[in-house]
């Protein structure tokens, strides 16, 4: 079974088939250290190794999609399962039932790359929307609804913010209008839609939770929702076609569209993929 050693890593005896459909599973000692990020093997436990003996082998865990029971796909490997890793797929056999269940179980929690349920990240537009329902004033606010691309968008119209100014507190007021005001630097348009993403990365190809924002004339990422400055921007101009990506089965990736542009193609993974648009 997987157990915790000193150093807060899981660890544990398995058999791998280190050479991908040969068939053989070799015995090797295994360590998922998820302050390096890495999930390591070694020809046995280190501490009846020669002091400083290398790994045998090492898979950096972003680069792991999922990870699987697979006793139907090689039935005559006994409590088998497998980890997508790219484009190559490692077997491994555990030595139960339960640590099957156990080394598959630990493993997603260490790579899982969470996309955050709309309830639980507040778009730019629910924190307005808060401030003013809190800001001490108990005149009601009217808003107005707007839909674009499929989604509805609803803001506060600008003469009940006007109004606000001259009944309410204007300390109150002033903390509301800084809310008004992203941290993020955007383009002429306003904010249509922000939240968080998972992207592939165009060199290395792994999977990294992104915070991204469209407007009326960009698309941008950002390490997350509290940096101002994006990691990229994308015109709205240089998209070709945005659509459900074709390679979802291959790159083991449930709700994942592409956007296809003059130099790239970005996928992009969501909770829900609602829609796509075809420009």
């Amino acid at each position: 079974m997987p157990y915790v050693d000193r150093q807060n890593r899981i660890c544990g005896f398995l058999d791998i088939e280190e050479h991908e459909n040969s068939g053989k599973f070799l015995r090797r000692y295994f360590i998922l250290d998820t302050s390096q990020n890495s999930l390591l093997w070694y020809m046995d436990n280190p501490q009846n190794l020669p002091a400083g003996s290398p790994s045998v082998g090492c898979l950096k865990l972003t680069y792991i999609s999922k990870v699987s029971d697979a006793t139907k796909l090689r039935p005559k490997a006994e409590f088998c399962f497998v980890i997508n890793a790219g484009m190559r797929k490692y077997y491994l056999q555990a030595n139960d039932q339960q640590d099957l269940v156990e080394w598959v179980n630990v493993l997603n929690k260490a790579t899982k790359i969470t996309v955050p349920k709309p309830s639980d990240q507040l778009c730019p537009a629910d924190n307005v929307n808060n401030q003013l329902e809190y800001s001490g004033s108990k005149k009601q606010i009217s808003y107005k609804t707007e839909i674009v691309g499929g989604v509805p968008i609803i803001t506060p119209t600008q003469q009940d913010i006007s109004e606000s100014a001259n009944t309410g507190d204007r300390s109150n007021l002033k903390r509301t209008q800084s809310q008004l005001t992203p941290p993020y630097r955007l383009s002429d348009g306003g904010i249509i839609k922000a939240g968080y993403c998972v992207k592939q990365g165009a060199v290395m190809k792994t999977w990294k939770r992104r915070f991204f924002i469209l407007d009326e004339n960009t698309i941008g990422y950002f390490k997350s929702d509290m940096d101002r400055d994006p990691l990229r921007m994308i015109q709205l101009r240089e998209v070709q076609k945005v659509q459900e990506c074709k390679q979802s089965d291959i790159m083991m990736r449930d709700n994942l569209f592409e956007i296809v542009t003059t130099s790239r193609t970005f996928y992009v993974q969501v909770r829900v993929l609602f829609f796509c648009v075809e420009n």
